[in-house]
């Protein structure tokens, strides 16, 4: 919110640049395993299904510390618990290279996970800077900071083999660590929270913040991200070891054909905030819906040989998804998937502006745990049918089923406030 004083534009971009930033630099260290995690299943000789909680470790405490940390930011402001989180973390990152077995490296990447909390801290934060009409862009430009993944999967490979996955975790801290207190010497106290400094305004109490989610409206939110969002993380962490296993490419390669679809996956996140602004959010939370449907049916076609009868005897072909097509596809999905991900988020300061940082939390801590599970699952997939392409078919079965409850709920809502009307323009 930005009643009271006046704020102007050079206060605004700089909130919005350097939480971008430092939202870049959380999402890139949050997405780490997608790369080490690799070096550290051969070197522990992990399962699928064990390499798929390791990836997904950091997701499940990312997204349950969303939360909390909106709470607090809500309460102290984003200039103090972001640094304080990103300190926390690059902690936790230096301590992986202390760990000696498969149980001190779950434990290492529960701490890891708190980087992935840095988003609800900079929504919170950006939010209080800029008015109802602008959120959704600036929202947008700052989900941009999911390029991190991006600069995961083609960095970090390099490093590796230059470093060793030990040097890399290093690296990561040690920048992490630095992005904090840049952070805290060229950010400044939010309008809201100086306003209720002047003021003496006591800061709500807990019940206060969480009251709004008793409402259905925000555990349908929640639905949405848990595909927009969830599915990205765990795409992002799983086609590296898709690309080296299906394709039988190298690390290297596979880094940088995952990092194209990582890449529109967050650049083009300030067009879905801006297209929301515009158009509505419901209206791009339909494109995304539909446009992931027909990729993810392609997607998940698995190589196939079929043998037909024919009248001169048996004929035999061939049906596969080749890699040139499969990487055109993922860089579709990650492109409909900003533009979700932008417009999920468009919804929240619109009917919750005093409650941004305790919805916005549930809301990524839903779509968060779809980033831990999903990992999890597709290794599950993997180690039970051998069929590389099951991922895809689970999360084909996901967006489908996400489409038609939204649509279903819609037209019930719609019915109630205007009978007779099919749909509602206004989102």
């Amino acid at each position: 919110m930005t009643e009271g004083r006046q704020i102007s534009p050079t206060e605004q971009y700089r909130a919005l640049g350097i939480s971008t930033f430092a939202f870049t630099i959380c999402f890139a260290v949050w997405t780490i395993f997608s790369i080490i995690g690799i070096q550290i299943k051969t070197d522990l000789g992990l399962s699928d299904t064990q390499f798929g909680l390791l990836v997904a470790t950091p997701v499940l405490s990312g997204s349950v510390s969303r939360m909390f940390l909106g709470i607090l930011t809500e309460r102290f402001g984003g200039r103090m618990v972001f640094p304080l989180q990103m300190l926390v973390t690059a902690l936790a990152v230096w301590m992986l290279t202390t760990a000696q077995s498969y149980g001190m490296f779950l434990l290492a990447a529960l701490g890891l996970g708190l980087a992935g909390g840095s988003f609800i801290i900079g929504v919170a934060y950006v939010t209080r800077w800029f008015k109802s009409n602008n959120q959704g862009t600036a929202l947008g430009f700052f989900g941009v900071g999911n390029v991190g993944a991006a600069l995961t999967n083609f960095a970090a490979p390099f490093l590796v083999v230059a470093l060793g996955w030990e040097g890399t975790a290093r690296v990561y801290a040690a920048v992490l660590a630095i992005t904090a207190i840049a952070f805290y010497l060229v950010a400044r106290p939010d309008p809201e929270s100086e306003r209720r400094r002047a003021t003496g305004e006591r800061h709500p109490s807990i019940a206060e913040q969480l009251a709004p989610l008793k409402n259905p409206q925000v555990w349908r939110f929640s639905v949405y991200y848990f595909f927009v969002f969830g599915a990205f993380v765990a795409l992002a962490s799983f086609l590296p070891r898709y690309y080296v296993g299906a394709y039988g490419l190298e690390l290297t390669t596979a880094g940088v054909l995952a990092g194209l679809y990582s890449l529109p996956g967050s650049v083009f996140r300030v067009l879905g905030g801006w297209m929301s602004d515009k158009w509505g959010a419901r209206m791009v939370i339909y494109l995304t819906f539909l446009v992931s449907l027909l990729v993810l049916f392609i997607m998940s076609y698995p190589g196939s040989r079929y043998i037909i009868q024919g009248i001169n005897g048996p004929i035999e072909f061939n049906i596969s998804v080749s890699l040139t097509l499969f990487v055109t596809f993922s860089i579709i999905l990650g492109f409909v998937m900003s533009l979700g991900k932008a417009a999920v988020y468009k919804h929240i300061p619109h009917y919750y502006p005093d409650h941004v940082g305790s919805v916005g939390g549930l809301v990524g801590m839903i779509g968060g745990l779809g980033g831990f599970f999903l990992p999890i699952v597709f290794g599950v997939l993997l180690d039970v049918t051998g069929i590389w392409t099951t991922p895809f078919m689970l999360l084909f079965l996901l967006v489908a089923a996400s489409t038609i409850w939204m649509h279903l709920a819609i037209r019930g809502i719609e019915k109630r406030r205007h009978p007779g009307l099919a749909m509602e323009t206004y989102t």
